[in-house]
């Protein structure tokens, strides 16, 4: 049994491979074959022409941050010593957008725009999440070199 104590995603039919590919260290999402859009979440049809003819792409994993809150009290349980902790949303750079956590940063020094890339947390032995964390020589002073 786990000791992970924060809300778990359900992992569904239509979700699995999404999570699958987490647990294998990489970032795939539902791409349409007759418009080529790439979406989030998962979904039986193309939220852009509604065609059926889905493949699981993988993606870069690299993304800008978009927006952003930081929580300075923990609504759930299992987030007690966590506050503050930041939620984020990463707009990828094959367009869909997540809400995750930024890792490795201050959240003072998150910034609109900072290129961020995916690490994964295997948070149980089911299920890992995908985090983001600023690209290698990023700073909030000067930007990527």
């Amino acid at each position: 049994m786990s000791d992970y104590l924060k809300p778990l995603p359900p992992i569904t039919n239509l979700s699995k491979p999404y999570w699958d590919s987490l647990q294998e260290g990489a970032l795939r999402m539902p791409q349409c074959q007759a418009c080529s859009l790439i979406f989030y979440p998962p979904a039986p049809l193309c939220p852009g022409c509604w065609s059926r003819d889905l493949t699981w792409a993988a993606l870069s994993g690299r993304g800008t941050v978009n927006s952003w809150v930081v929580f300075h009290q923990a609504y759930l349980k299992g987030y007690d010593n966590e506050v503050p902790f930041n939620v984020t949303e990463v707009t990828l750079d094959e367009g869909p957008r997540l809400m995750t956590n930024l890792v490795g940063i201050d959240n003072d020094d998150i910034r609109v725009d900072m290129p961020v890339q995916v690490v994964f947390d295997a948070v149980t032995d089911e299920v890992t999440l995908a985090k983001f964390a600023p690209l290698p020589g990023w700073s909030p002073e000067g930007g990527t070199p």
